[in-house]
This record gives structure tokens, C-alpha cells and sequence, in this order.
């Protein structure tokens, strides 16, 4: 079974969807005991990184994500909240990646929305992706570099666009909406 962590941040229907049309079944769900027992869990997100802890904090969701030894995957916000720390709110974050997140410098081009490619790329998850692969952002705040990081997108400055840490993999962009290359993302955490 494959879980969608749900916490009050928007995107979880068309994760949901994007597993689907790859043939895999997912439920949607906030339960400890779901999350708890599934083969793999996702935690997407779009929304405020200061509310969305909130939540987290209050359904103890924060305490469950951080304990699980299966693998677990992050997206754009949910990479963001497996961070130490968000500017966003002023937000203390998960703690999983020693990394910041950071509003991009003040400019016209705020927020990145639409398609980019990769600086560098690396990790069992990007198997058969090319650093030339285009993927779909939408995003104000960016992760650093750290010892996690595992592809770089420029947009402004270099950022963070995926990180690993043991078996927490988190990825800034959106798979669920960048076509072919998306799935193929999907599909290799899947198959982990």
C-alpha cells in the first residue's frame, strides 16, 4: 500500500492520479496506523510551510514521518518541511535534511513556475533521467545545497531540486506534473 500523507496542503489529487495512471493504488490519509503499515509513503504539498507544520505538529504527523524506516518521498512543499528550518513563517521544520530554505532574492522572475532542467543529477530515483530532462516548478522558497542534495536546478541561483537522506528522497519540483520524465521519477521510488 502506498500512503499519501494528508495535512491540509493542496496537490494530493493529482499525486493520487499521477499513481494511477502508473497502475498503483494509494489512499489518501492523515491515520497513524496507514502510515505507519504502507510499503511506501508520499508526503506532497503546495501551500505555507508555517500552517502546514502546524497541522503536522497537532495530528503528531511530524513525529510519525520522522520515525518511518520505509521510503518515504517529499514534494516541493513536503521537501521544504523535511528541512531543519523554512523562512516561510519563521517555521522550525522536520529536521530530516540539514538544510535551510530560503525566499529566492526579491525579482520579477519570483515565483519559479514552469519548466527547468538540471545543473547535475544523481541517485536511484533519477535512473534513466538526463540532467537536459525538463521538470515543472512552482515554488517562492528554495532548499540549499547540503551533503543531501542529490540533483541542482539554477533558477536565480543553485538550489536544491532533490535530496536524500537515508530513506527520506524529497524532490522540489512537481513529478506528478512533468510528464514522462515525472513517471519515470514516480516509478523508480516506487520500485525502490
Amino acid at each position: 500500500m502506498i500512503a499519501i500523507i494528508k495535512y491540509n496542503a493542496g496537490n494530493i489529487r493529482s499525486v493520487q492520479n499521477a499513481l494511477s495512471r502508473l497502475g498503483y493504488e494509494s489512499v489518501i490519509t492523515n491515520d497513524r496506523d496507514e502510515i505507519i503499515n504502507s510499503d511506501k509513503v508520499i508526503f506532497p504539498g503546495v501551500g505555507e510551510a508555517g500552517s502546514a507544520m502546524k497541522y503536522l505538529r497537532e495530528k503528531e504527523l511530524d513525529k510519525i514521518i520522522t520515525s518511518l524506516t520505509r521510503p518515504v518521498l517529499g514534494i516541493c512543499l513536503g521537501l521544504q518541511l523535511m528541512c531543519r528550518y523554512s523562512a516561510e513563517a519563521d517555521t522550525e521544520c522536520l529536521n530530516i535534511f540539514n538544510a535551510d530554505v530560503k525566499l529566492f532574492p526579491p525579482s520579477d522572475k519570483v515565483p519559479h513556475m514552469g519548466w527547468n532542467n538540471f545543473i547535475s543529477v544523481w541517485g536511484d530515483i533519477f535512473k534513466g533521467v538526463s540532467r537536459m530532462d525538463d521538470l515543472y516548478y512552482v515554488h517562492s522558497y528554495y532548499a540549499g545545497i547540503s551533503s543531501c542534495t542529490t540533483a541542482i536546478c539554477d533558477y536565480i541561483l543553485p538550489f536544491s531540486a532533490a535530496m536524500k537522506k537515508d530513506n527520506f528522497y524529497a524532490v522540489q519540483f512537481h513529478p506528478e506534473k512533468s510528464a514522462l520524465v515525472g513517471e519515470k521519477i514516480l516509478k523508480n521510488f516506487l520500485e525502490l
